[in-house]
C-alpha cells in the first residue's frame, strides 16, 4: 500500500486487477480541508487512461514490480532487446508498446526495466541524455539573431532545436521529458 501523497510519476498502482503506470501527478492543497493528489494513469496491459483524485493520507494498492538495470542491445522489426547487467538474462520489449522511447535508446546504454509478473511493463528513460548531432545545417556568419535556433537530428533520429552554433558531430545534453536542448557537452 502507498499513501496518496507518496505517489510520484512512474509509480505503478494496481487498479481493477491490473497495473497502471502513473504518467502525471499534481498535488492540490485547498486552504481548507484535506490535500489531494490528482493522478493520471495509463494501463500497462491495454493502454487505457484512468484519472483518480486521492486524499494524500488515503492508501492505495501499489503493484509489486521489480526494477532491473539492463543494457540496451539492439532493435529488430518488433522488439527492443535488453540484457540484465547481473544475470545476463535477455528481455524482449515490444516496440509497438514503447514507440515513443525509441529515440532515447542508445546502443550499450543502461536503462532500468520495470517488470511485473515476469513481463517488462516500462523502460525508464533518464531525465537528461547526451546525444551526438548526426545531421545539422550550417548557418551563415552574421545570422546571429539573439535566441535563434535550428533543428538538428541525433544519432538515434531524434530531432531537437538547438542554438545556431551547434555543429554536426558535437555532443548535446537533451531533456527527455520536453525534448529540449539543455547544453553543449565538451568531451
Amino acid at each position: 500500500m502507498i499513501r496518496g501523497g507518496d505517489i510520484v510519476k512512474g509509480s505503478c498502482l494496481l487498479q481493477k486487477g491490473q497495473p497502471y503506470l502513473v504518467v502525471e501527478r499534481e498535488f492540490h492543497n485547498p486552504g481548507k480541508g484535506t490535500a489531494i493528489a490528482r493522478i493520471k494513469m495509463k494501463s500497462i496491459k491495454d493502454g487505457s487512461v484512468l484519472t483518480l483524485t486521492i486524499p494524500t493520507q488515503q492508501e492505495i494498492e501499489d503493484a509489486q514490480v521489480d526494477v532491473k538495470p539492463c543494457q540496451y542491445q539492439y532493435a529488430d522489426q518488433d522488439y527492443f532487446h535488453f540484457m540484465d547487467n547481473e544475470s545476463y538474462e535477455q528481455y524482449e520489449v515490444p516496440i509497438a508498446e514503447n514507440e515513443e522511447k525509441k529515440y532515447y535508446l542508445q546502443d550499450a546504454g543502461s536503462y532500468d526495466l520495470t517488470i511485473w509478473e515476469g513481463k517488462v511493463i516500462d523502460i525508464k528513460i533518464p531525465y537528461k541524455v547526451v546525444f551526438t548531432v548526426a545531421e545539422s545545417e550550417n548557418y551563415v556568419k552574421g545570422d546571429t539573431v539573439s535566441g535563434a535556433t535550428k533543428p538538428v537530428t541525433t544519432e538515434t533520429g531524434l530531432t531537437v532545436r538547438v542554438p545556431l552554433f551547434i555543429k554536426q558531430g558535437e555532443k548535446i545534453l537533451v531533456n527527455t521529458e520536453t525534448n529540449e536542448y539543455v547544453e553543449r557537452v565538451n568531451s
